[in-house]
């Protein structure tokens, strides 16, 4: 789809030196004004135009009225975390215009609605005043519609500021609202309007900051990751989803069920072949999953922070009873109810120890949109693999933002069940066999499942022996934990493994995880660029770790753990794991203002400590 102002020239800059596909863009609104879908619009637009780019949505946990910002970044380099500073403001919320706009550096740019005036604050930032209501009014007749129109106006004028193909606003409008045609005609109606506008007042431009066209984002999607992982989960095999809504994982299980509308009814009856429930709170839902997967399904929930808290006795259960199940913890600012919607990497301690008495539990730590996906498959199989719980550690940045990604593969391996007895293994094992015996030196029992032919077997949570029979025995207490133990080193060899990138001569490694990793990517470039500090990495991508995490810190003299929290938790981990005369070599880079981390942050932090 094409617009009549698609071929439009770009004004020119009176500056000399145009910043080409290298800046920051917020936009500054008010939560419920419908500004997502022009954010998105924006967003897609200069993605299609081949430039790298990444959005982050910093909204308030109310349903309506509080300020929000959506950042965009555009890079040609790839550079897709969170910018520290902001290059082009939108300001559109009266609340926190003033303050906004005295954030900013020097010499940047800001889009404002005329009432605001912003333009008597500062005299050295670049200002650009329009007149939203007036335009708004002059394209969309029902008033009750403006405010939900209003915001489409600053992708026109943004589409001739920056030298946005209006082309390609169109086209991603119509991916939003193509099947929706009077809303689509109204939205681009005002996209073209507020790019009209643009271009008859605004015939040079002061900023420097352009879009051009690169190829740099052929092949790639966008999406975000909870979406990825509810995809996984349905290739996985999947069938069985407890859950209850918190912030920010409840869009996993909501993507979840549309997809399994889509492609796991039965073509013949038109009924569903799996079961998704919406439990009365958190602890019911992993009660729920436990359970299923006693039965043999594969079964998840999804949860944040709160949430982990409520499921810590069931935690125990699969635990010490050794039942599968899978939990997706889309980890959010705490304690309490903390901060809903802003992200952290702040449960990885509690979550490794969940539960009561002595537990380790298995984590996996996706980066990406494709370890998003790939990981939930991963979980199932260890999960069933190692009979316990395993946790995907996600966050909100990775969850709920929109990030670009290859294509997804497509799983062709055979589902991991794990020691599952059959009737040809019930006659090897014979009378050799106890639920929970160690006949492979693994740690790892065999178990049955119900109605397969196989022998049923008793699940306690309580005191137990090999036989699964109740027993308070000491021997036999120290015994299964011990087992246990034995299992989660086993785990160590079967995780996902670090990728390790080590530099020839580099003393100075950092270790990092998850969504930290895009920072830390663009952080290893400064430091190189501007402290001429070459730098060794390793991104942990599970819990428990393998050997070549000790075997990197050793390799180094000072190890940077750089993590979302503010008490250094994972460094807390390798603590307790690594050979104690390599702790000495660790030191914290730590972020916790519930912004997604940023590589400025990261390059300050090590030059600070470097230095000292």
């Amino acid at each position: 789809m094409s617009s009549p102002l698609a071929t439009a020239a770009p004004a020119e800059s009176s500056s000399s030196q145009h910043v080409v596909n290298d800046f920051s863009i917020s936009v500054a609104t008010v939560n419920g004004s419908g500004s997502q879908t022009a954010n998105l619009v924006l967003l897609r637009a200069i993605f299609q135009m081949g430039v790298p780019v990444s959005g982050k949505n910093m909204f308030p946990s109310n349903i309506a009225g509080l300020p929000t910002w959506y950042t965009i970044r555009a890079n040609a380099k790839g550079y897709i975390a969170r910018k520290k500073e902001i290059d082009f403001l939108v300001a559109m919320n009266a609340e926190t215009a003033r303050e906004d706009v005295l954030s900013l550096d020097p010499g940047r740019a800001v889009l404002y609605d005329v009432p605001l005036k912003l333009n008597e604050l500062r005299d050295d930032l670049m200002f650009y005043s329009v007149p939203f209501d007036k335009i708004v009014a002059e394209v969309c007749p029902d008033a009750k519609l403006r405010r939900l129109v209003k915001n489409m106006i600053y992708d026109g004028v943004l589409s001739h500021l920056l030298s946005v193909d209006l082309g390609e606003m169109v086209e991603a409008l119509s991916k939003t609202l193509g099947k929706k045609p009077k809303a689509m005609a109204l939205n681009q109606a005002a996209l073209e309007a507020g790019a009209k506008y643009a271009q008859e007042h605004f015939a040079v431009i002061q900023h420097p900051y352009r879009i051009q066209r690169m190829n740099k984002t052929g092949g790639l999607i966008l999406v975000d990751g909870n979406a990825a992982a509810a995809m996984g989960c349905m290739f996985a095999g999947c069938t069985v989803v407890a859950w209850y809504p918190i912030t920010p994982s409840s869009s996993l299980p909501e993507s979840f069920i549309s997809y399994m509308r889509k492609y796991r009814m039965d073509k013949d009856t038109g009924k569903a072949t799996f079961a998704i429930v919406q439990a009365e709170d958190e602890i019911a839902a992993i009660g729920m999953v436990i359970g299923a997967s006693w039965a043999g399904a594969r079964a998840m929930t999804s949860t944040s922070g709160p949430g982990i808290s409520l499921m810590s006795e069931f935690a125990g259960l699969a635990y010490y009873a050794e039942v599968p199940a899978v939990v997706f913890d889309i980890q959010r600012v705490g304690p309490s109810t903390g901060l809903p919607t802003r992200t952290a990497q702040g449960d990885i301690l509690s979550t490794a120890v969940h539960s009561h008495g002595d537990t380790k539990h298995v984590l996996l730590l996706p980066a990406s949109m494709g370890e998003c996906f790939d990981m939930a498959g991963d979980a199932f199989d260890l999960s069933e693999r190692l009979q316990t719980i395993v946790y995907v550690m996600s966050d909100l940045d990775l969850g709920m933002n929109t990030w670009m990604s290859e294509p997804f593969t497509y799983p062709t391996k055979p589902l991991d069940r794990g020691k599952v007895l059959d009737e040809a293994k019930v006659r090897e094992l014979g009378a050799s066999w106890g639920r929970y015996k160690d006949l492979d030196g693994d740690g790892i029992p065999w178990r049955t499942l119900p109605d397969t032919g196989t022998p049923s077997y008793f699940t306690r949570g309580s005191g137990h022996n090999a036989m699964a029979q109740y027993s308070e025995r000491a021997d036999d207490y120290t015994n299964n934990l011990d087992r246990l133990s034995k299992k989660f080193d086993t785990a160590a060899g079967l995780v996902p493994q670090p990728v390790i990138d080590d530099v020839k001569g580099a003393k100075v490694g950092i270790i990092a995880y998850g969504s930290s990793h895009w920072a830390v990517i663009e952080s290893r470039d400064l430091l190189k660029d501007e402290a001429s500090l070459d730098t060794s990495y390793l991104r942990l991508r599970a819990y428990p770790f393998p050997e070549s995490v000790d075997a990197f810190i050793r390799r180094h003299d000072r190890v940077y753990v750089v993590e979302q929290n503010r008490d250094a938790q994972m460094l807390s981990l390798l603590r307790i794991d690594i050979d104690p005369a390599l702790q000495t070599r660790l030191r914290s880079v730590l972020h916790y203002s519930g912004l997604p981390i940023d590589a400025r942050s990261v390059t300050q932090s090590i030059v600070a400590q470097e230095k000292q």
